[in-house]
């Protein structure tokens, strides 16, 4: 059973950082790319952020670009989305997952083939 673990969860004030970890078994991390999902309470699983993991190239959506940062640690097999002044509205649990990443010229997808457990995120005013 593929297992991906994320921690770092929290409460923070508005405006703050929260750094949060994804542990990934080594053959998910060598063989699937690594992404970031939330969802709000009352609101559908929502992408935030996904990195291709052989040449390391991020993609986000527009709501956190320029906040959020999704990075790797290939030694460690670890990925981290370091989130940056946050908002209420970044108030969510926040999965990561494995699968294989999509793009085209305007937009990019990852299909899921492993979850995470959630991490919840509570941004305060």
């Amino acid at each position: 059973e593929v297992q991906l673990q994320a921690s770092g969860g929290g409460l923070v004030q508005s405006g703050g950082s929260l750094r949060l970890s994804c542990t990934v078994p080594a053959f998910t991390f060598n063989h699937y790319d690594i992404g970031w999902f939330r969802q709000a309470p009352g609101k559908e699983r929502e992408r935030v952020a996904c990195i291709d993991i052989p040449d390391g190239k991020e993609y986000y959506v527009d709501s956190v670009k320029g906040r959020f940062t999704i990075s790797e640690d290939v030694a460690k097999k670890t990925s981290y989305l370091e989130m940056n002044n946050l908002r209420l509205e970044d108030t969510a649990t926040y999965y990561c997952a494995a699968g294989t990443l999509s793009t085209d010229d305007s937009d990019w997808d990852l299909p899921v083939e492993y979850w995470g457990q959630g991490t919840l995120v509570t941004v305060s005013s």
